[in-house]
């Protein structure tokens, strides 16, 4: 059987959520019925090492400003080397680009696009993404199939102009392997922190930008420490009462999130949160970081799918996060939800689930795992995604 040749066009492979999903859907292919090649429009970025060591080969264009001309004659010839079967764009940018590479090749070659943001307000985006984001809605209706990560986004899309036809919805998956409950990851975060074993910690794990609202995190926390710090007494200090009242830690981690960022490390010390916080910054041990929380939280005030919510639940974490996308359907009844940028909701509801103390979190955790295995395997999505490749395949002949 003549293995299906398949060209990924991305806008960059930095360690984002579209980027990670691409990288773990290769390691998941079946290697003999798919022979994938990635084009990244801009540079290898921090994943496009990882994504070679899997055997698939990568290809930065380095497009950027003046440098776009050159960088579509390389994708030309990209393109023309590998006569792919078909081409699969991640994002508006590498949609569009995959249209236009597809067009590149002497046969007709069928194009895929990959949406993963809901799109509640284009006004909230930059002026040159809106007008690609409008672009490919009137574009939309030639791809063979237009790939969304959640229902949310497919419905947000639906109403910006994109076509209905064409949509297929193909949730996130997890590696429960990778993503699991690790007690020895729990000791050695508290250890690396300077923190006792019995110490709570609330985690976020984003990149700093305005769309995960790293603000409302923060003022959640303040607000939570006012509520429990009074409970803490010297008699307990270190070891949980029945109430659950123990020293809390707030962890946070990914692109931007240092101490080299003046702007963030100014709101924590507003929020007299210096001495509660730990500013990790972009690591590459995620599933540990996440395996250490006592609670995961999503505070973004938009999002498709969010692979922290999975990965959360896969280490058997509860979560809260905000009613974005989603995350509620994905969350079910094995965490909390809360309207975005509301810190008192989402202070409320960490309260909720620290009371539970630790076996009821841990029995939550338990259910959330269940449901991710059950519901959002990365297995069941990398088939969905085959399935989708083998159809279109047949279907052009």
């Amino acid at each position: 059987m003549v293995p299906i040749k398949v060209v990924h066009i991305i806008t960059g492979l930095s360690l984002g959520g579209a980027e990670m999903m691409l990288y773990k859907l290769l390691g998941a292919a079946q290697r003999g019925r798919f022979d994938p090649l990635v084009v990244s429009l801009r540079d290898k970025g921090t994943l496009g090492d990882p994504i070679r060591e899997l055997g698939v080969p990568v290809v930065a264009l380095g497009m950027g400003g003046l440098s776009a001309p050159q960088a579509l004659w390389r994708l030309r010839r990209v393109m023309r080397a590998f006569q792919p079967h078909m081409v699969q764009g991640w994002m508006y940018h590498g949609n569009l680009a995959a249209t236009l590479g597809a067009k590149m090749v002497p046969r007709t070659t069928p194009v895929l696009w990959s949406i993963r943001q809901c799109l509640y307000d284009i006004r909230d985006e930059k002026w040159m993404t809106a007008q690609v984001i409008r672009l490919g809605a009137r574009l939309s209706s030639g791809p063979a199939a237009l790939v969304y990560n959640s229902r949310v986004s497919a419905a947000t899309h639906r109403e910006a102009g994109y076509h209905p036809r064409q949509e297929i919805i193909i949730p996130n998956g997890f590696d429960t392997t990778l993503f699991k409950p690790s007690p020895a990851a729990r000791q050695a975060i508290r250890r690396e922190l300077g923190l006792s074993e019995s110490t709570g910690l609330i985690g976020l794990i984003a990149r700093y930008h305005p769309v995960k609202d790293h603000a409302a995190f923060l003022e959640a926390a303040r607000l939570f420490v006012r509520e429990h710090e009074g409970k803490i007494t010297e008699s307990n200090r270190g070891s949980p009462d029945l109430n659950g009242h123990s020293p809390v830690h707030f962890l946070m981690a990914g692109s931007g999130v240092n101490q080299d960022n003046q702007e963030l490390q100014r709101l924590i010390e507003s929020k007299g949160l210096s001495d509660k916080i730990s500013l990790l910054g972009q690591r590459r041990d995620i599933p540990d970081l996440t395996a250490a929380l006592d609670i995961a939280v999503s505070s973004s005030v938009s999002e498709a799918f969010s692979n922290t919510v999975g990965e959360a639940m896969a280490c058997g974490v509860p979560v809260t996060a905000t009613h974005v996308g989603d995350s509620p359907d994905v969350i079910g009844d094995t965490g909390k939800t809360v309207p975005p940028r509301q810190p008192e909701m989402m202070a409320a509801a960490w309260d909720s689930l620290w009371r539970l103390g630790a076996e009821g979190r841990a029995a939550l955790g338990a259910k959330a795992r269940l449901r991710v295995e059950n519901q959002y395997s990365l297995t069941a999505a990398a088939l969905e995604y085959q399935r989708l490749y083998e159809a279109v395949y047949a279907s052009r002949g």
